[in-house]
């Protein structure tokens, strides 16, 4: 063994000497036990996988001296145990390998060498969307339609099953992709090639994060970056600065984890942790169980930080025995962590470690609460609901601000449904969705949102029939828990019924709401609202009719949909008058902690996990019945609308080119502040006016037929076209929403795509200008690679989020930022300058390099390639190029 930690090595347990793990406290190094846990399995991963090629032992000292590296924006390796995908960020990888494998074979090499080393689960959980809802036949029929529409996709997905080795899917209808690794795939300690250590995971979707609340260290990336990971290569990131985050204190009893989350959400993008580590420590931590962890795990992309975690301690442990674990296996997991020092006592102080900094929050001063309308972070205290939209309604546009003007606050629009008539108002809710793993992982808020529902049922409150309400579980053992325990038939009388297992209203796969309540809004210019129990609430994300949507728990999105409006006071006004004439409030029908955790310890047991796991891979018979082709080459469909040969390789050679100085360029498209992968990239419905319609009109398809973004991630001719074409885009060169650009040679407004068109017609290189927070949300790679094909070299922005920008990175287009103090407003930069972008032939991470415009003016700019490792990605022309060459030569 070349390891020069070799010495370290021996057997967790003597009569088994073949199981063995690398022994971290016989380091003797005093610095070891001082190490953040989160920083400890980082460098375990060093330690174990150095080779002094890809990770040096200078990598492990880097690390062992965290408290003072952490300073110094040094970059240290990291080799993940596991990769995930879900299918909309899954396709693409799998299209992207098969083109690899044609590209290797043209370049004379083995296209079979292209193949996951790392192992990866794919979780189709994106496809399904609510169609259907408040029928006994909804699951079945969104079901039926997510196959009907999705059945080329699948089969293309289940051809990569069998082509690539360490590729296993999960089939649709499964459950949610975080919570089936929380209930099923996570480990917390890997057991494989004769060796313990601890399961770590990198995956697709930002909210991988949710991991960290079982112990597990897991971030999102993009789908670049998760195919390097998944071809051998480790992660190259800046050693992190870790925030102590510690809890204390007891939740009040009306309390939920959802209330807990949204708060620490809005504390810490207070506080600042953009590309840190988060560690949760202190004995608040112990009175929450592993599903309110996992709740405050998953939304660590709303708070900005790289990771959230929490350490494996005794309630860990627990929970995998709850969820169904063999026994042995858990208790051989305990011993190793205990022998490595990584089982934490929350109720003890002596472990704690040190923080680059510590902030606190008391528990018991956590009041229920949702957060929007339009931002995760922005919190509201229920009390203050009603004031505080009726305060947002008048607001000047903004994220806390929709610009109606006074006299029409109080506009009523009367509409019909179904033979009955109704009235809608700004604050009208119109959507109720119980979605999204951020929740429906957590028996506790699920139950107490079934309790909820048997009460205000047995007290005769309704849901008014046009809000399209929906139940969408991250798995089947909620569905199990919540029928066993009689709350079920209480949720389906109020129409929450079980639509489909999915993300479905949480990334936007709502489904269509009534005409009549469309037409009703449009009338009116209505603010319309969507409650959901999930993690994002962007505009333009949840419904394009719903331009209000706020993140609430489970049982707050039964409240207000009762309520039939976000603008009531649930102190001073009834929620609603049953039959009798009684007046029923919140507190009537609340239920209390008491009554939900006793209801959880009766029904919520290992053996539903067991029963509902065992057949997660064979249960479905309609992924069962594909007919997938078996050659390891993919034979591409010239036909094929959702699966196409990517254009990133034509014209590849093993000779790498020299960068070189971007010429005047023309600013395609100028931001402000927080555009959102969302506006870059859409996943929803594909809009009838847009570039992508009128592609797919043109290869015969219908409307009916052209589905969502997401599913046609596949195509590269789709997603270009679907490139800045969200709704609300703002674009600074246009007075208003839309996703429209000026093509400045012309003078034309245009659409961006055909803009884009025109100017690489005429040879223009192309940039884009951003403010604070470019590229926030979920981790698409389309929102890099599609600018990437619209022609777009650089972005010009004031920051930009983590993965967003190493998705850029991975495509070579350049991310430039402002020097500090300095934006397109204290340059005077209109745009409509043309930019010309000196890059010199000696590059170093970080660089300052020199910009000069047309007009004469000149000024500089961060070069944010932070890492040697990036640079060459970049000279290879991005990181899927240099995966070919190396697996070529």
């Amino acid at each position: 063994m070349s390891n020069p930690f070799v010495r370290i090595v021996e057997p967790l347990d003597p009569k088994q000497p073949l199981k063995k793990f690398f022994n971290l406290t016989k380091l003797e190094d005093v610095r070891y036990a001082r190490l953040p846990f989160s920083i400890r399995i980082l460098l375990e991963a060093a330690i174990r996988n150095c080779d002094e090629f890809l990770v040096k032992k200078e990598d492990v000292e880097n690390i062992l001296n965290w408290k003072v590296m952490q300073h110094k924006n040094v970059e240290v390796p990291f080799k993940p145990a596991r990769v995930i995908l879900q299918d909309f960020t899954g396709v693409p990888a799998v299209v992207d390998f098969a083109a690899m494998r044609d590209a290797v074979k043209k370049l004379g090499g083995d296209p079979e060498k292209i193949n996951p080393i790392c192992p990866a689960d794919l979780v189709i959980d994106h496809s399904i969307q609510v169609d259907f809802n408040r029928q006994p036949d909804s699951l079945q029929k969104n079901q039926d339609l997510e196959f009907e529409r999705n059945k080329e996709r699948f089969e293309f997905l289940k051809w990569g099953s069998q082509a690539f080795k360490n590729l296993r899917i999960i089939p649709p209808g499964s459950g949610i992709i975080h919570q089936v690794n929380l209930e099923y795939l996570a480990r917390v300690v890997m057991d494989q090639d004769g060796y313990y250590y601890p399961d770590s995971v990198v995956g697709t979707d930002s909210h991988t994060t949710m991991i960290d609340g079982l112990g597990v260290l897991g971030w999102g990336v993009g789908g670049i970056e998760a195919e390097a990971v998944m071809l051998g290569q480790p992660i190259s990131m800046v050693l992190p600065e870790v925030v102590g985050y510690k809890l204390i204190g007891n939740p009040q009893p009306l309390v939920t984890s959802t209330d807990i989350v949204l708060t620490i959400t809005k504390h810490l993008r207070q506080v600042g942790v953009v590309g840190k580590f988060v560690e949760f420590f202190g004995p608040g931590v112990a009175q929450l169980s592993i599903a309110d962890r996992a709740t405050i795990a998953n939304m660590c992309p709303e708070y900005g930080a790289t990771a959230a975690y929490f350490p494996v301690d005794d309630i860990s442990i627990g929970y995998l025995i709850q969820t169904g674990r063999n026994k042995e296996k858990v208790m051989c997991t305990k011993r190793y962590l205990e022998a490595v020092g990584m089982l934490r006592d929350f109720k003890s102080s002596s472990q704690d470690p040190d923080f680059t900094q510590v902030v606190e929050l008391d528990l018991c001063t956590v009041v229920p609460c949702c957060s929007g309308p339009k931002r995760p972070q922005d919190k509201v205290a229920v009390s203050d609901m009603q004031k505080d939209f009726e305060t947002c309604l008048g607001a000047k546009q903004g994220f806390k601000g929709f610009q109606i003007a006074p006299d029409r606050h109080n506009s009523i629009v009367k509409f019909n449904f179904e033979g009955r008539d109704f009235e809608l108002a700004h604050g009208s809710v119109v959507i109720a969705a119980i979605t999204s793993c951020t929740n429906t992982s957590n028996p506790s808020v699920m139950l107490g949102a079934g309790l909820l529902a048997k009460k205000a049922v047995e007290a005769g409150l309704t849901v008014k029939p046009y809000i399209k309400t929906s139940l969408s579980p991250g798995s089947g053992v909620v569905t199990y828990y919540l029928r066993e325990s009689g709350v079920m038939h209480y949720l389906s009388q109020l129409g929450f019924d079980v639509v489909g297992y999915g993300c479905m209203t949480c990334i936007g796969n709502s489904g269509p709401l009534p005409e009549s309540v469309v037409e009703a809004i449009t009338q009116g210019d209505l603010v319309a609202v969507g409650v959901l129990s999930g993690n994002r609430n962007f505009e333009g994300r949840v419904h394009p009719n719903t331009r209000a949507n706020y993140l609430a728990s489970p049982p707050l999105v039964i409240a207000y949909a009762i309520a039939g409006t976000i603008r009531i006071d649930f102190e001073k006004e009834p929620l609603g008058i049953n039959a009798s004439g009684k007046k029923i409030f919140l507190k009537d029908i609340w239920p209390t902690r008491n009554e939900i955790q006793a209801v959880e310890r009766q029904f919520v047991i290992p053996g539903m996990f067991k029963e509902v796991y065992e057949k997660i891979e064979t249960v479905n018979k309609a992924w069962n019945a594909l007919d997938a082709p078996s050659d390891k080459l993919y034979t591409w469909n010239p036909k094929s609308t959702y699966i196409k040969s990517p254009p990133f390789f034509d014209g590849l050679t093993l000779a790498l080119q020299t960068p070189k100085t971007i010429e005047d360029a023309y600013v395609l498209l100028s931001f402000g502040d927080s555009v959102t992968t969302d506006h870059i990239s859409p996943a929803g419905n594909i809009a009838r006016n847009s570039p992508a319609a009128r592609y797919l009109t043109s290869r015969g398809l219908t409307p009916r037929e052209f589905n969502s973004y997401g599913s046609r991630r596949g195509n590269d001719a789709v997603m270009a076209r679907g490139t800045f074409a969200n709704i609300r885009l703002v674009n600074k060169f246009i007075d208003k929403q839309g996703p429209q650009t000026i093509h400045f040679p012309s003078g034309e407004i245009l659409d961006v795509f055909d803009a884009a068109e025109r100017y690489k017609q005429a040879g223009h290189p192309l940039i884009v200008l951003a403010g604070k927070e470019y590229g926030a949300g979920s981790s698409r790679d389309w929102a890099a690679k599609g600018p990437f094909l619209l022609g777009v070299k650089a972005v010009l922005a004031e920051s930009y989020e983590r993965i967003h920008r190493s998705n850029l990175v991975g495509m070579g287009v350049i991310p430039l930022q402002y020097l500090p103090g300095e934006d397109a407003g204290t340059l005077g930069l209109t745009g409509r300058e043309r930019y010309t972008i000196i890059i010199p032939e000696k590059l170093k991470p970080q660089m300052n390099v020199q910009i000069k415009l047309n007009t004469g003016k000149a000024f500089h700019a961060i070069m944010r390639f932070d890492t040697d490792v990036e640079l060459t990605y970049f000279h290879n022309g991005g990181i899927l190029n240099y995966m070919i060459r190396k697996m070529a030569s």
